[in-house]
């Protein structure tokens, strides 16, 4: 792919970093990736500086990109959980090498 095919709206390379490369999304993956299925609640209590419209926003996007698996529960009460599927667990690898490179590299890129 040549560099100018990079700048246009309709590249592949930007339209899917765009779908994770927010604030959020980094960490709801990586957080699902350590803990396997997780409850909304506990996503929240894991990441508590994010709001829950945010959560929920994000979380519905992930699934909707097929990042997600979100696997309701016919109990009373009603129980919802969380995991990465299979497109989502491919990520992290890539995730983690970013996540040590940022580590190596941040008193760096914050002076």
């Amino acid at each position: 792919m040549k560099q100018a095919d990079l700048l246009y709206p309709l590249c592949p390379i930007r339209n899917v970093l765009a779908r994770f490369s927010d604030k959020w999304s980094l960490l709801i993956l990586t957080t699902l990736h350590d803990r396997q299925k997780l409850r909304y609640s506990e996503i929240h209590k894991s990441i508590p500086d994010i709001s829950q419209k945010m959560l929920s926003s994000t979380l519905k996007h992930l699934e909707e990109d097929g990042l997600v698996r979100r696997q309701a529960f016919a109990e009373i009460p009603p129980r919802v959980e969380y995991s990465l599927t299979e497109m989502g667990k491919s990520l992290i690898p890539i995730f983690n090498q970013l996540i040590d490179w940022s580590l190596s590299h941040f008193k760096e890129i914050v002076r």
